[in-house]
């Protein structure tokens, strides 16, 4: 798909916001070491910056569903900066935890609006892809940029870690961006919210796929480096390098799902990744050497994070009168169920070893494609019959490619446009009649 400059602009809008959650995670240490914090009041402030942003997304989405809340993205923009830059100046442990939850509010704020203004663009899965890599990039770079500014100027140094955010929210209200863009090639037809209805039971079931993800995710972030040091004899550099491909891979594989997607249906993308997922646990759980091990944590960054951005897509498809609300719980919960599951991962670690509680999470991905099995409508038996069809009939690409696109919405008005359209090429281009074989036999 062709990306243009404002659809562009969002995946590094995004990595400026999530750029602040990942600086946290450099914070923490920083204050155990230069204000003496032990490791209960350091996860605490983790617990400020992760937990009360997630469960305050949905609570804005629903806000921006009510009505266009556009000053929500420069605004979360200015908050996530402000209050991870007031950390160093803080002179309390209460304030420090006030700082990092206005950054987390401003994170929270951010997040349904921008996917709002994505799904407005209807760019479709990959657009959503984009949106997702430019969020995990931004994560990643917050740790790296944030230990070099404390490293070199000192704690009381955050205040410098506004200036990306204050960039970011400065080029926004420069380019203020119209709440939608004309239709790309591979979008979703017709106007927000004409999908049809919403389908709460279904997207409750999506929900519960969230949380199996984010669950499995966290725990092998948390487990993954110290199995591997511990139970696999590698190095902690390999072992390291095990988590980097991981990581990296993944932030690929969030672009490669919105591409899937224009040849299966996103269930279908979904359930495959999480069925290949459980073998590469296993895989790293189990293999010696890091000629089996790295491979297999390669797989697990496909598998893992292929689903990302098509559970955001897929939740704004069931819920298309509430598709901010849809964002908010798909973003949301993959942060706060996992940050909640991680210390019982670690627990159960401690008492069974890290080996048989990575062989038990390696059921999660199986539980999760399960789930996203029963989300098949039954029209995408029929989609799948049609697809067949389009094949037979040799359509040119380009047609092939619309007609696939739309048959994605899984929406009844679409059924009946593919229909229409075999029925329209038949009549126009009639099958070749198979050639005969009586003139091909022999008296052998």
């Amino acid at each position: 798909m062709s990306i243009t400059a404002t659809t562009a602009w969002l995946p590094l809008e995004h990595g400026v916001t999530d750029f602040y959650q990942g600086a946290t995670l450099a914070l923490v240490p920083a204050l155990v070491t230069g204000a003496g914090y032990d490791l209960a009041h350091a996860g605490g402030v983790v617990l400020a910056a992760t937990i009360l942003s997630s469960v305050a997304q949905p609570a804005f989405g629903a806000l921006a569903d009510r009505r266009p809340l556009p000053w929500l993205r420069p605004a979360g923009l200015l908050l996530a900066g402000t209050g991870i830059g007031a950390v160093g100046l803080m002179g309390s442990y209460l304030m420090v935890c006030a700082a990092v939850l206005i950054s987390g509010l401003g994170v929270a704020a951010y997040h349904p609006q921008a996917a709002r203004a994505v799904h407005a663009r209807r760019a479709g899965d990959s657009a959503v892809g984009w949106f997702s890599f430019g969020g995990i990039a931004g994560y990643s770079a917050g740790p790296v940029v944030t230990t070099a500014v404390i490293a070199g100027l000192g704690l009381t140094a955050t205040p410098l870690l506004v200036l990306p955010a204050a960039l970011a929210a400065a080029a926004h209200l420069h380019r203020r961006t119209p709440a939608a863009a004309p239709p790309s090639r591979h979008a979703t037809p017709g106007p927000e919210g004409s999908e049809g209805a919403d389908d709460w039971p279904r997207f409750s079931g999506l929900t519960a796929i969230v949380v199996l993800r984010s669950v499995t995710y966290y725990a092998l972030t948390t487990l993954l480096v110290v199995h591997l040091t511990t139970q696999r004899g590698l190095s902690l550099a390999l072992a390291t390098t095990a988590l980097t491909v991981f990581t990296a891979t993944g932030a690929a594989a969030t672009l490669l799902g919105g591409y899937l997607t224009r040849r299966a249906p996103r269930t279908v993308v979904i359930a495959g990744s999480y069925l290949f997922t459980t073998p590469a646990i296993i895989g790293v759980a189990t293999a010696t050497g890091p000629a089996a091990i790295l491979p297999c944590a390669a797989l697990l960054g496909l598998g893992m994070h292929v689903p990302v951005a098509l559970h955001t897509t897929l939740g704004q498809h069931l819920l298309p009168r509430h598709v901010g609300t849809a964002a908010g719980v798909t973003l949301g919960l993959s942060v706060s169920v996992g940050g909640l599951a991680a210390p019982l991962a670690g627990a159960a670690a401690q008492h069974v070893g890290t080996t048989t509680t990575l062989l038990t999470v390696a059921a999660l991905p199986l539980a999760a494609a399960a789930a996203t099995a029963a989300l098949v409508h039954p029209r995408t038996v029929s989609r799948a019959i049609q697809h067949a069809a389009l094949a037979r009939l040799q359509l040119p690409a380009t047609l092939t490619d619309e007609l696939t696109t739309l048959a994605q919405t899984q929406d009844r008005r679409v059924d009946t446009v593919l229909h229409d359209a075999i029925t329209d090429y038949l009549a126009t281009h009639p099958t070749p009649k198979p050639a005969s074989t009586n003139h091909a036999r022999t008296g052998a």
